[in-house]
């Protein structure tokens, strides 16, 4: 049985489980990258830069602070939205190689699992606490097109 700890965005910001607060170097690096080479690399995989993308790395970076670097993972995307692009740019995991597997359930959530032991962190969006930041929620809710985020 796999034992799973769960993260959940509350703003681009912050997180809120008791256990991992995003701190500032989340967000001004995105994996191995600067938050701008993360944005020009993004846009030139997923075709756009877009806000499911970056918020995607963002969560990517928080359950990977529950691993170890030497930790092998196998990954779940809820979605088929731009989070598999944060974490195909971010991970060695792919849809290709077995290790990232897309179940779209319709949530905007993650889950890292060790390859070993079952153990996972999964990291989704809290919409009630997202409300606050209207860029972000306009955007999750889809409340305006593409070419206006």
């Amino acid at each position: 049985m796999r034992k799973t700890k769960e993260l959940w965005v509350d703003s681009i910001g912050s997180v809120n489980p008791e256990s991992s607060p995003v701190d500032a170097e989340l967000i001004e690096t995105i994996g191995k990258y600067t938050r701008q080479e993360y944005l020009q690399r993004s846009g030139e995989f997923h075709g756009c830069v877009s806000p499911g993308v970056l918020v995607g790395g963002i969560m990517v970076g928080m359950a990977q602070k529950e691993f170890s670097p030497e930790q092998l993972c196998d990954v779940i995307c809820e979605t088929q939205s731009c989070l598999p692009d944060a974490v195909q740019l971010l991970t060695p995991c792919t849809t290709g190689n077995g290790w990232m597997k897309v179940v779209n359930t319709g949530r905007f959530a993650v889950s890292f699992y060790d390859k070993q032991t079952g153990e996972g962190a999964r990291v989704y969006i809290d919409l009630k606490k997202l409300e606050k930041w209207d860029e972000m929620y306009a955007w999750f809710l889809k409340l305006k097109p593409k070419h206006d985020q």
